[in-house]
């Protein structure tokens, strides 16, 4: 008998610890512990590395990725309420669950972690965008990771992996796919959830390149791409005014239509705009 199979069943552990899924928290949790193993097996071969997870919960995706055999777990819970049921796994499996009650936001992994270092998680709905956009603009790159398989509203995941020319494409998919390899891997039915959301889900993989696809400073191309779409209706030309003067002339110069839009701009330009307007 393997160790996962001493563990009770997760439904078992909920009603123990009394854990009904919280929203105010964007608590929604994974049961079947099938879909957590295959969740952890997407974040490929964990034996040499130490994984973050944040939001475990009850510990189901906890539970998959310790016996997929990561060497060391970080779980960082804010809910207090799921530490008993975490404290449970990490007797089952010596030495290799380390469990931090406090907010993801807040800490600094790389105290508790050592490379290389993989992040898996279903991340709480309410503060999965901000941790990825954060995981995705260190001022240092390579980053403390080496992969993301992150769970997101289906939504979300779309916007992720989304291509110039889709309403889907705007900041977080060239964020991404400027310095990562971004793919959907699984999708999940409300169904999979407890409590059900009423949304579908996905599961996002995303590996770090060991350099950004395109040369540009990264602060010039976060700003001109956050002004891009946060106007997106917009021509170029008007949306970006206040990034320079000539606003016309450096898109010009990067290749792009001042009439053109910013969803139709693929991130080879975009990066190229940056350092147009990085010159002045």
């Amino acid at each position: 008998m393997s160790a996962i199979d001493t563990l009770p069943p997760l439904r078992e552990v909920i009603a123990t610890h009394q854990l009904s899924a919280r929203k105010s928290l964007g608590q929604n949790f994974l049961l079947d512990l099938n879909l957590t193993a295959k969740i952890a097996r997407q974040a490929g071969d964990l034996t040499e590395c130490d994984v973050l997870e944040i939001g475990p919960g009850p510990g189901g995706l906890t539970r998959g990725l310790l016996s997929e055999g990561a060497r060391r777990v970080l779980a960082v819970e804010k809910d207090t309420r799921c530490i008993p049921a975490l404290n449970e796994i990490a007797q089952t499996y010596p030495g290799r669950l380390e469990i931090i009650n406090g907010d993801a936001l807040e800490i600094d992994p790389l105290a508790h972690l050592t490379p290389p270092v993989r992040i898996a998680a279903n991340l709480p709905y309410n503060v999965g965008t901000e941790l990825l956009v954060r995981w995705l603009t260190p001022k240092e790159w390579p980053p403390f990771w080496q992969s993301l398989t992150l769970m997101f509203q289906r939504e979300v995941a779309e916007r992720i992996v989304a291509q110039p020319g889709s309403k889907a494409y705007g900041r977080l998919a060239l964020l991404a796919q400027w310095r990562a390899d971004a793919h959907i891997v699984l999708s999940l039915p409300p169904g999979a959830f407890t409590p059900p959301p009423k949304v579908s889900s996905a599961v996002v993989h995303l590996t770090a390149l060991p350099k950004p696809r395109f040369p540009a400073p990264a602060g010039v191309l976060s700003r001109v791409v956050a002004a891009a779409f946060n106007q997106r209706r917009k021509m170029l030309r008007a949306a970006l005014k206040g990034q320079a003067p000539d606003i016309e002339d450096r898109l010009l110069a990067a290749g792009i239509k001042p009439t053109e839009r910013a969803e139709q701009v693929p991130l080879e330009a975009f990066c190229a705009l940056a350092r147009e307007i990085d010159k002045s």
